[in-house]
Parts: structure tokens; C-alpha cells; sequence
């Protein structure tokens, strides 16, 4: 659900850069007022861990489709709705800024679509209902299915209203909700599965974090959090340097569904104005494009020859430079807010 600018506004792109912003302040708030800080080390891997995941697409059989996990769900499990929230803008922004993986301008509705549903709306409402501290694994798993089927099928939708509020795509409504609905249900089913899944481990090492039962109370030790970063880090370093070469070549969720009313994957954006100037500022910062180095000016007969090579160690680069610089900044984001709480 990464939007691309060429479906948003600028009068949509700014509203949502609005409410995402006042979101961010809010949430800054209360993680100054309620992060602990063991869980300051644990924003900087879990944003690297989840930046390495939404490079990994899989294939939904029989649609020609693919999908890669949002992450926010989990993040907001193991560290409250609103550090998550932090963390998984921290991804985005790293995304658009250095990647190009969705548009500027529609920076704000990503980070609100991907961000927001699951943090506030899936994660207090769905999950926790269904699984209170101290649920068994069993209430877990349902939670977590539960809870990230409805934070992406919010989310989905919400890119379907923003679209057509937009008035800039030929994308109508009705065509592109029953599209986007029914993809996003499959690969909200696969994500609730993961999170059910990393949240189970956690509980078995450092359970305090998760507030599952163990009958093993003295792993709730700094040893057990210095292993769930530790398992974490290099499951992050190894998906986003190695496992990516095998993702999915299907267009995503959002792009199979624009494809299938309009005939293509991407749409063109305004070369003028706000588009313009993002796109703009996009091209100038984003130094690995598409998660890949940048095309030489003048492609040749042995750069043509070197691609396949080339290629994976582009997403290797990208996969490890994108995960350290998400975890720097989510690190630091929160080690700024709790540094701040104490003075």
C-alpha cells in the first residue's frame, strides 16, 4: 500500500502530511511519558527487522499478485501503539527519502494507511480484546489474524478514498474497492500468521515484553532482551541482505489492482507543481532507486551482461543500508524522547 504521488493530490497529500504530523507530535507525548526504556534498543531493531520484511513480497497464488507485510501490528505489540507509530514512520520516511518507494507528496497518507489503523484502531480494539496480558498462544494467534486482517483492510480502504477524493486518476470508486478489499484480506491473513509467530518467540525469551505466560520466569532478564535483539538484528541483516533476492516479481496488491481497471502497473504524476517538486527532490536524494543501484547514464553491452549480479547486490546493499539507516532512526527518536522524559 505504498501510494505512489501520481494518486494523490496536493490538497489530499497535504491533509493527510497534517494528520500525520499531529499524530507524530501526539505520540511523541506519550512515549516520553510511558516508553520504557529496555524498549528504546527494541524501536531501532524492530524498524529494522520490519523495513527488511517489506522488502520480502510473496506471491498470492492465483492472482498474479503479491503482497509484503506492513509491520505495524507487530510493532505495536511489542512496543505500545505509539512508539510503533514512531517506528514505523521512521521506516517509511527512509523508504521515500533514499529508496523511492512510495511518493513524497503521499508520505503522509502511507505513513496514516500503514501506520495509524493497526497502531490505534487494530491493535486496542481488535487485538486486545481477543488477547489481554497473559492470553495464551492460542488467543495470540487469533488476535493476530483478527487484528492485522482489519488494520489493512482499513488501510486499503482508506488508499481507495484518498484516490478517488484526489480526482487526479481514472480510478473509480467502486472498480478499485472490490480489487483492493479482497487482495489485501490474503495478505492481511499472512501477516497476522507472522506476528502470531515473532510475538511467540519474543514471549518465549523475554515475555515481560509481550505480557504472554512463560514457565520459564527467569528468562524476563536483561539477557533475554539482549536475545531477542540479538535473533532480531541478524534475522533483519539476513532477510534484507540475502532473503530479498527471492521476493516476489508480481506487481504488489496496489499495483495488481491498478492494473487490472486502468491495464497498468504505474500511472504517470503531473510533471508540474507540488508533484513536481517532489518528484524532484526525490530523484535527488533517493541514492538506491527501487531498492537497485541507479542505470548508468549511457547503458552498455557489459553493464547489460552484469545486470543479474548486479541486481541482487543492489537489494543486498539496499536491504542492509536501509535496515541500519531505520534503525538508527528510530533508535534515535526514541532514545531522544526518553532522554527528554528524564530531564
Amino acid at each position: 500500500m505504498h501510494m505512489a504521488d501520481a494518486l494523490i493530490s496536493p490538497a489530499v497529500g497535504g491533509a493527510l502530511w497534517a494528520a500525520t504530523a499531529g499524530t507524530v507530535v501526539w505520540s511523541c507525548r506519550r512515549v516520553r511519558q510511558e516508553l520504557d526504556e529496555r524498549k528504546v534498543p527494541l524501536m531501532g531493531v524492530l524498524g529494522a527487522f520490519v523495513f527488511a520484511a517489506q522488502m520480502i513480497n510473496f506471491t498470492i497464488p492465483g492472482t498474479g499478485s503479491s503482497g509484503h507485510l506492513g509491520g505495524a501490528l507487530l510493532l505495536a505489540v511489542l512496543l505500545g501503539p505509539h512508539a510503533a507509530f514512531l517506528t514505523i514512520a521512521s521506516v517509511l520516511v527512509v523508504q521515500a527519502l533514499f529508496f523511492a518507494d512510495g511518493g513524497l507528496l503521499a508520505l503522509g497518507c502511507n505513513i496514516f494507511n500503514l501506520g495509524f489503523f493497526p497502531a490505534f484502531i487494530a491493535y486496542p480494539f481488535i487485538y486486545r480484546v481477543i488477547a489481554p496480558p497473559g492470553s495464551g498462544q492460542g488467543r495470540v494467534t487469533a488476535a493476530s489474524l483478527a487484528a492485522a486482517v482489519t488494520g489493512l483492510q482499513l488501510g486499503a480502504f482508506a488508499v481507495v478514498l484518498e484516490t478517488v477524493a484526489s480526482g487526479i486518476s481514472a480510478l473509480p470508486f467502486t472498480s478499485f474497492v472490490l480489487l483492493m478489499q479482497p487482495i489485501h484480506l490474503a495478505i492481511g491473513g499472512v501477516e497476522g500468521l507472522v506476528t502470531a509467530a515473532v510475538i511467540g518467540f519474543v514471549s518465549r525469551v523475554h515475555p515481560e515484553i509481550t505480557g504472554l505466560p512463560t514457565s520459564f520466569p527467569e528468562r524476563s532478564t536483561a539477557s533475554g532482551l539482549r536475545g531477542v535483539l540479538l535473533t532480531l538484528g541478524v534475522m533483519a541483516l539476513l532477510t534484507g541482505g540475502i532473503v530479498s533476492w527471492f521476493a516476489s516479481e508480481n506487481p504488489d496488491g496496489l499495483e495488481w489492482a491498478i492494473s487490472r481497471v486502468t491495464g497498468s502497473d504505474e500511472l504517470a504524476a503531473p510533471r508540474d507543481g507540488f508533484h513536481g517538486t517532489a518528484a524532484s527532490i526525490q530523484e535527488k536524494v533517493a541514492f538506491l532507486p527501487d531498492y537497485s543501484f541507479p542505470a548508468p547514464a549511457v547503458p552498455d553491452v557489459s553493464h547489460d551482461a552484469a545486470s543479474a549480479g548486479s541486481g541482487r547486490l543492489g537489494t543486498s546493499v539496499s536491504g542492509i543500508v536501509g535496515g541500519a539507516l531505520t534503525l538508527g532512526v528510530a533508535f534515535l527518536i526514541g532514545l531522544i524522547l526518553r532522554h527528554r522524559a528524564s530531564s
